[in-house]
């Protein structure tokens, strides 16, 4: 889908599940959580299942390896016709950050929103990721939102 110097950015496939796994993992550590085995099974059946309900998932690849992933979300809305985008999770290991990884991956749910109609594109992150941010700022907006959830 994407491509730059010897990144390449393409849609998941049923042979990417132990990289896939371990880049998830990583992710999950950041943010000091985890999930079950039946998760992580779960998750990335539907992420291949073709349900438009389910999620999605780029992953960026260099040298042939796995170095960043994204899940995203089309649903309805209620202030709107066309569904929106959430761009759930966004990784990019470590030693490849600040080479353009997570904004290749952002790049390709923004086009895939195109293809799919949803303009609007959105997702969440901690106010303490300052570097994650950095990038957000220079492709996003930020909004005034503050999340609440169920204790």
């Amino acid at each position: 889908m994407t491509a730059s110097s010897d990144l390449t950015v393409r849609a998941l496939v049923a042979g990417d599940r132990a990289e896939w796994q371990a880049l998830w993992s990583a992710y999950l550590d950041f943010y000091e959580s985890s999930v079950s085995a039946e998760v992580y099974e779960t998750t990335f059946a539907r992420l291949l299942d073709g349900d438009p309900r389910s999620h999605s998932c780029f992953v960026a690849e260099s040298s042939g390896s796995l170095v960043g992933l994204t899940h995203y979300l089309f649903h309805r809305h209620a202030w709107r016709i066309e569904e929106v985008c959430y761009l759930q999770d966004l990784y990019a290991v470590p030693e490849m950050r600040g080479q353009g990884v997570g904004r290749a991956l952002i790049e390709a749910v923004y086009a895939a929103a195109d293809a799919h109609g949803a303009e609007q594109v959105y997702w969440l992150t901690q106010s303490f990721n300052e570097t994650a941010r950095k990038l957000y700022d220079r492709i996003g907006v930020e909004t005034p939102f503050i999340k609440y959830q169920r204790p």
